[in-house]
């Protein structure tokens, strides 16, 4: 591997953004994917967040440029279904008063595609949360203040969405916000980036 590939996030998250720029002391570029993020029938969610992730560091490709492409997603289910990004105020309310008193998991998967070499390396990290027994009244004055409606679960875990929780497990807090960066730095260095 060259001494210097482009580093590429392939997401347009701006959580993985900002966890990424935590990580790295170069400079990278983010591209949008643009992929099918429909989930295949019986597909596990964690096998589905693995496929994702693969996926959008595949999509970030260029020719002639050597990159080490970084792909991510999660995805949550609660008792099995997987969980989407409510989308509005609304649909936020309602999936956190199913959540209520109960688990979610969030496997929030993470690929990093060397572009000179064709090998890649994916993992999945998975993150227990459980909900404390919450009233309607609760979730109203959360999302008043903290909009969550593009984050699937409806909460934030590193802002007000904490308050929420009776306990989170987890071997790295950085996987429920969206890119495990305990792992993500490991491979990194595999690939020849020194970090820290």
């Amino acid at each position: 591997m060259s001494a210097s590939p482009e580093l590429v996030l392939a997401s347009t998250s701006p959580y993985r953004r900002a966890l990424l720029a935590r990580l790295l002391t170069v400079p990278f570029r983010v591209i949008d994917p643009q992929i099918d993020e429909t989930p295949a029938p019986g597909e596990p969610a964690a096998a589905l967040a693995a496929r994702l992730a693969a996926a959008k560091a595949r999509a970030g490709l260029s020719a002639g440029c050597r990159q080490l492409l970084i792909g991510s997603d999660q995805v949550a289910e609660r008792d099995g279904t997987v969980l989407g990004k409510p989308g509005d105020p609304a649909a936020a309310r309602r999936q956190l008063l199913d959540s209520s008193g109960r688990c979610l998991t969030f496997h929030t998967a993470v690929c990093v595609l060397d572009s000179a070499s064709g090998q890649a390396a994916t993992h999945v990290d998975r993150t227990t949360v459980r909900f404390r027994q919450l009233q309607p009244d609760e979730i109203d004055r959360y999302l008043a203040r903290e909009p969550a409606w593009d984050c699937a679960g409806s909460f934030k875990s590193e802002g007000l969405g904490i308050s929420l929780m009776a306990s989170i497990e987890t071997r790295d807090p950085t996987a429920l916000q969206g890119l495990p960066l305990i792992w993500l730095a490991q491979a990194l260095r595999d690939f020849g980036l020194p970090l820290p």
